[in-house]
Order: C-alpha cells, then structure tokens, then sequence
C-alpha cells in the first residue's frame, strides 16, 4: 500500500513539477558602449559607458536634452558612425552577436531586416529624385527573393498600414508633393517593411504639429510586437509610449528605470529637472520651470558627474564620476546624493 504524502509535501511537489515561466532572451544589450568623434581641438566623448538591456516587446524611452548623446547612440547601435567618429569601446550585442565586431557586408543584410533606424528628419532620409513608394519597394527587395510586383504590392499594403490616404496613387509621389506628417509615415513604412525585430525612432515627432504628432505616435503605439528605442527630449511622449525610460546627459545614463516610477519620483537632480520643466494646468500664468544654465560644451565637460555644473545640490564628490548603481527600489541612479 502506497503512503499518501502529507499536505505540505504535496504542496512543494507540485510547485516543483509546475514550469518555470522563463524571461525573453534579451533583443539588445548594451555593454559600456563608448563613442568618440576626434577634433582638431581635442576628443568629443558622445557616449561615454551606456549600459542597458532590451528585451522582446519592450518600450524603451531614451530622453535627454539636445547633446545627451541620444541620437549617437542610435547611430552607434546601427554602426551608421562615420569618421571623424568611431565606437571605441563596448559592445553591442543583438540576438548575441557583437554587432561592433561585424563585417560591413553582415551590418548590411541586419540593416532595413533585423534593425531599422527612423531617422529625425524624414525628408533628409528620403531620396529627393525617386518616387517614395519605389524607395520602400528597393528595401523589401534588398533582403527578399521576390518580384517587383509582390514588392509594389507590399509597399501599398504597407502604405495603407500606416494610414497613408490614397496609396495606389500616394506611392507615385515624390518626397517634396508630401506633408511632413506623411514623410514620417513613409519612413515608418519603409522601416516595418521586412519586420524588423528593433525599431529605433529618432525624434519621429520633431517639428510636426500636435494633431500630425498625435497620429504618429499612435501609430507606433499599435506596433504591439515589435521592440521599440524611442528618442525624445519630451518627457510627455516618453511617459505615454514607453514602459522604461532612460534619462541621458553629457553621453552618460543618469537614471534609468519603469517610467512611471521615474516621472513620478523622479531622483536624479537632472530628471528632476526634466520633469518639473513639463507644463501643465495647474502652472497657466505662472513661469515655466527650467534647468539653469546650458549643456556644457563637449570639448569642455566637466570632471566627474556631467551635470555638475547645473546641478542644485553639488558636493564636492561629485568631482568624480559616480557609478550608475542600482538603489532601493530597484532603479538605477548615478548622484552621490541619491
């Protein structure tokens, strides 16, 4: 006769037998990347030791002012960094491959399929002299074996996706018969076309109006299955399109974290800048709060922390650089005072 086991054995055995719900491999890790651009009057460190990890769905917000080194991260993850520049330490790990350590050829077949970059300026990113729905047809058949009718096929599907009005008539045009607004849709069009598994948006809002702004960035809300890197220097779009946040200054992290816990209670001096300058109701008729002084020049960064030479609550610690460690609450700040 077999003994039955007692309850609490029982318990343990069945959690023991129930799976183990297992973490997404990481899209993306960044580890102690490092940018340099090398000038006459001496070495511009853009990026200078950006740590992070991305995985399968996530939305990531990196925000920062203009210099923060948001943009030549981007450009330093797709390798698009051309001398004077060159990433000179750290790696780049997408799906586990080095991507600094790449041949070109192999950066090229990942570019456009399995990372896309949606550039700040959507007019810029175009070719002037070719008709946009034949510059999305080139990018699907780059890094697919098909004909150009499926291409132009999946071009207006894609143009539809985007909710480009009219696209069997909107992929004849030119980039200067289009609005801002629909550049961007173009582009963002082109970057979905071969289903890239990172989707990388510089600014994708910049110099649009609110309503184009709105539709933009609804749509990259309905982009559920793809991983996101948005860049922004606003703090409303971060907090309402991404689930962490990266807050940059000076090429460094100073905090990173959930967004919500960040725009909440903000604990970085920087980030609470950031946060108070966002205007709201509450502050109509009143003076708009905002970080004094200006990004310093990145020839002439100050020693230690970069934000040193604005910040309300400096020590003299703070003339060396603190690490970005993981505090009580599960996020991670680089202040002393913190």
């Amino acid at each position: 006769m077999t003994a039955l086991a007692s309850p609490d054995v029982a318990a343990a055995q069945a959690r023991d037998e129930m799976p183990v719900r297992q973490e997404p491999d990481p899209v993306l890790e960044i580890r102690g990347l490092q940018t340099h651009f090398s000038t006459p009057s001496g070495t511009v460190r853009a990026v200078d030791g950006v740590d992070f990890t991305l995985r399968a769905g996530a939305r990531l917000g990196i925000v920062g002012e203009s210099g923060s080194g948001k943009s030549i991260t981007a450009l330093s993850i797709m390798r698009l960094i051309d001398p004077p520049g060159r990433i000179v330490g750290g790696e780049v790990l997408f799906r586990g491959r080095d991507l600094v350590k790449l041949p070109e050829r192999e950066m090229q077949r990942l570019r456009g399929k399995g990372l896309c970059l949606v550039f700040q300026d959507p007019m810029s990113a175009l070719n002037p002299v070719y008709r946009v729905g034949r510059q999305v047809e080139e990018m699907i058949l780059a890094h697919n074996d098909i004909s150009r009718r499926e291409a132009s096929a999946r071009t207006i599907d894609l143009f539809r996706r985007v909710s480009i009005p009219d696209p069997e008539r909107r992929v004849d045009a030119f980039p200067h018969n289009m609005s801002g607004g629909m550049l961007q849709r173009v582009t963002i069009a082109m970057a979905l076309a071969n289903e890239p598994d990172l989707l990388i948006l510089d600014e994708p809002t910049t110099a649009l109006d609110v309503t184009i702004q709105a539709q933009i960035l609804d749509l990259v809300r309905q982009l559920v299955d793809t991983t996101v890197i948005l860049i922004t220097h606003d703090v409303g779009v971060v907090e309402e399109m991404s689930d962490e946040v990266i807050v940059m200054y000076g090429g460094r992290v100073m905090e990173h974290g959930p967004v919500d816990q960040i725009v909440r209670e903000p604990r970085h001096p920087y980030t609470v800048g950031l946060v108070n300058s966002i205007p709201s109701g509450a502050m109509r008729g009143k003076r708009l709060n905002a970080i004094p002084g200006s990004v310093p020049s990145p020839l002439a960064m100050p020693k230690g922390c970069p934000f040193s030479t604005r910040c309300p609550v400096v020590v003299d610690r703070c003339s060396q650089m603190p690490p970005l460690a993981v505090r009580d609450d599960g996020r991670k700040v680089a202040c002393w005072r913190v």
